[in-house]
């Protein structure tokens, strides 16, 4: 929402989380799951997606906070993580 990225597609979602260097927070696990695999076939590099299970906020940052505090950007290129 932030980055004025909300009703953009899937594709443009990744597309603006590459070209700025972020990693993607989705809960679409099907879709990015699909553009992940078509990344890694075509040789492209993203900077990571974390795909993150319906949960409350709070729920969500607890998971998160560990992977940020122990995963550096480097370790991220090309991740797809589930939390």
């Amino acid at each position: 929402m932030e980055a004025g990225q909300l009703g953009n597609t899937d594709v443009a979602q990744l597309n603006y989380a590459v070209t700025n260097s972020k990693v993607l927070l989705t809960h679409n696990r099907a879709d990015f799951e699909t553009l992940a695999r078509d990344y890694y076939e075509s040789g492209r590099t993203h900077c990571g997606i974390i795909i993150a299970v319906r949960r409350t906020p709070h729920e969500i940052v607890r998971r998160l906070l560990p992977v940020l505090n122990s995963t550096t950007a480097d370790e991220m290129e090309n991740v797809l993580r589930y939390i």
